[in-house]
């Protein structure tokens, strides 16, 4: 078999279809393209190839030490280039749905004032205060909910707003919601903070232009950097091609726990309707009140994967950080609306995966999970993180979440996290900040 020129085997995907992924040598903190990357495949006459991050837990499960020190290598470069006292006064934003943990992680690497993400979620008397599109997304439109309206207004002239996502690969995205934002919240300073960074030369002349014509001024960081290049085929090739079967059936289906974890009132379960620097502390207690208590109703002799659904990945992240500290062998990852391509064959990384029923009202749109299990997690049991919205009758029914997992054979515990109330929060800020 041939090797690129680090000496790698090519992944299946490339040996197939002639897919590459090349880094350009640059980045921080040792990280190189082909180590943070794997390459998937998905169904969508867009985009037919999946930028598949081993160190996300999106689609792998993953150690959440690596998923930490993965961000605080992202905040660490981001102060490098800003700053450590305008990485801290600055506002960090997260795209939904992949980058949300992300995000959060990196808010809390730099201590960013706040932080908010975008949401995919439309919930009756929940105020929308601006959207913007992604154009090769399975769901493109992004919603802005914060509590405040004024959330991302500029605090001061010199204010820092980073955006934060798994992978830029063309700059579109960050520069529509760049746009959006200051259409009516003027500001002047972005960085655009990512774990790759795929553009080619074009691209970012292209994202310079806008920028200028925007007035404003965009800069870059990464962990590392490089190009896809893509065989004129691909789309129609992929288009074609037959994914493995879905949802394994073992002999005997295994059970499921339900948890009902406490929340303190006024702590943000999540940067969906915002978070503050001092919601920080109340956060990490939550998280680890919920780890302990869902830890004693596992096996402890187990590997564990905690699984978040869709947006809400970093209370999820944190849940596993204790879990991990405890003793267990643990992984983390979450659910997604991507559909994307399995087959069990070596050098591809999603070799397994799940579909079932959305949990919240979106019937005709399945919801997916990939892999759950690896070398590393061989037949874990898992822990299901929800908030309220998702506990519904579709999570439990047949075909639902609960229902492939403990069909595979998987040990359910489902642990319910009251989701943040928009205009609770919004009462309780004011009522500390009159």
């Amino acid at each position: 078999m041939s090797h690129d020129s680090s000496g790698r085997e090519p992944d299946w995907v490339t040996t197939r279809f002639g897919v590459q992924v090349t880094s350009d040598g640059t980045g921080h903190a040792e990280h190189e393209v082909r180590d943070l990357v794997v390459l998937g495949l998905r169904h969508n006459k867009r985009r037919a190839h999946l930028l598949v991050s081993t160190v996300l837990g999106k689609h792998i499960p993953t150690p959440p030490h690596v998923v930490r020190r993965a961000a605080d290598d992202l905040g660490a470069a981001i102060i490098e280039q800003i700053g450590a006292d305008a990485a801290r006064d600055s506002i960090v934003f997260g795209f939904a749905e992949t980058a949300t943990g992300l995000g959060h992680c990196v808010a809390q690497r730099i201590s960013a004032s706040r932080y908010l993400h975008s949401t995919r979620r439309r919930l009756p008397g929940v105020v929308v205060s601006g959207t913007f599109e992604e154009g090769h997304s399975h769901a493109t439109t992004h919603l802005l909910q914060p509590s405040d309206p004024r959330f991302l207004d500029a605090t001061t002239p010199d204010e820092t707003l980073i955006l934060v996502d798994d992978e830029i690969s063309t700059g579109t995205t960050a520069l529509g919601a760049i746009e959006t934002i200051v259409a009516t919240r003027p500001r002047a300073r972005f960085v655009v903070a990512s774990l790759v960074d795929m553009r080619s030369a074009d691209q970012r002349a292209i994202c310079a232009k806008a920028a200028a014509d925007l007035g404003v001024e965009v800069s870059y960081v990464a962990l590392a950097h490089g190009s896809v290049t893509l065989p004129p085929t691909l789309l129609d090739d992929v288009w074609e091609l037959t994914s493995d079967t879905l949802n394994p059936v073992v002999p005997e289906r295994a059970g499921v726990t339900t948890l009902d974890l406490d929340w303190p009132k006024g702590t943000p379960d999540g940067g969906r309707h915002g978070f503050a620097r001092s919601d920080a502390g109340p956060f990490r207690d939550a998280t680890e009140a919920a780890a302990a208590t869902i830890a004693k109703h596992l096996d402890p002799q187990r590997p564990v994967v905690v699984v978040g659904h869709e947006e809400l990945m970093y209370a999820p992240l944190c849940i596993a950080e204790g879990l991990e500290q405890r003793g267990f062998v643990t992984g983390y990852q979450t659910t997604t609306r991507s559909p994307a391509q399995v087959h069990n064959v070596p050098g591809y990384p999603l070799r397994r995966g799940f579909r079932f029923l959305a949990p919240e009202s979106d019937p005709e749109t399945p919801r997916y999970i990939y892999n759950v299990s690896s070398d590393a997690l061989p037949d874990p049991q898992v822990v299901v993180v929800i908030d309220t919205p998702a506990d519904t009758p579709e999570l439990r029914s047949p075909g639902g979440l609960l229902d492939v997992l403990t069909t595979a054979g998987h040990p359910v515990t489902l642990a319910i996290l009251p989701a943040t109330d928009q205009t609770q929060l919004r009462a309780s800020r004011q009522a500390v900040n009159p």
